[in-house]
């Protein structure tokens, strides 16, 4: 059977995005440096002199693509992000939760809508087959895959930066868990924490 196996972008201090993030603003104040081990280093929205991660960094994103049958992600994400120019960013199908399924114009071959994390969870499943989920966030759609003990495995991306303020991953998070750490890799732009969630 496949395992849910979510992952996020954060900083030192606990944010996942920086002050006054919303659509326009993307990740924030500061936040794209929270993915600089994503882009190969600094980067803007709109910024076409990407080179993508390298190194330890792409291995990660490599080793997800190859164990991942299906990702989820929720709204907000898929906004902020600008629906990645219309095209799904990853190899396998991807299911974004929403709780208005019915006023997104996409293309139904790029991504599916699903309306409830759960509902996202099941479709996601079955479309795995024998591959991992893959939850890549943001922060709402993460803490209810948390809350509701699915989540096999944890991975968090560190950037070493302080943002002092924004969206925080665990607000309003109160289930306790209790994780073991089984991976640890380290590259300039960020240490990438694995845990494996004990149930």
């Amino acid at each position: 059977m496949n395992e849910v196996v979510a992952s996020i972008s954060i900083s030192v201090d606990g944010y996942i995005a920086g002050p006054d993030d919303r659509p326009g603003q993307e990740l924030g104040v500061g936040g794209e440096r929270l993915h600089y081990w994503i882009f190969g280093g600094p980067w803007t929205y709109g910024d076409d002199q990407t080179t993508g991660a390298t190194g330890v960094d792409r291995h990660i994103v490599d080793e997800w693509n190859l164990r991942s049958g299906a990702v989820i992600g929720g709204r907000t994400t898929y906004d902020i992000a600008r629906a990645w120019g219309g095209k799904n960013p990853w190899e396998n199908e991807f299911f974004i939760v929403t709780h208005r399924p019915s006023d997104v114009d996409a293309d139904p071959q790029q991504f599916t809508f699903v309306d409830g994390f759960q509902a996202a969870l099941d479709q996601a499943r079955a479309k795995a087959g024998d591959k991992n989920v893959h939850i890549m966030g943001g922060a709402n759609v993460l803490r209810q895959a948390l809350e509701a003990g699915v989540v096999d495995e944890l991975m968090l991306s560190v950037a070493p930066v302080v943002l002092g303020g924004g969206k925080r991953l665990f607000d309003g998070f109160a289930r306790q868990t209790e994780l073991q750490l089984v991976q640890v890799v380290q590259s300039p732009w960020a240490t990438h924490l694995r845990y494996r969630i004990h149930q």
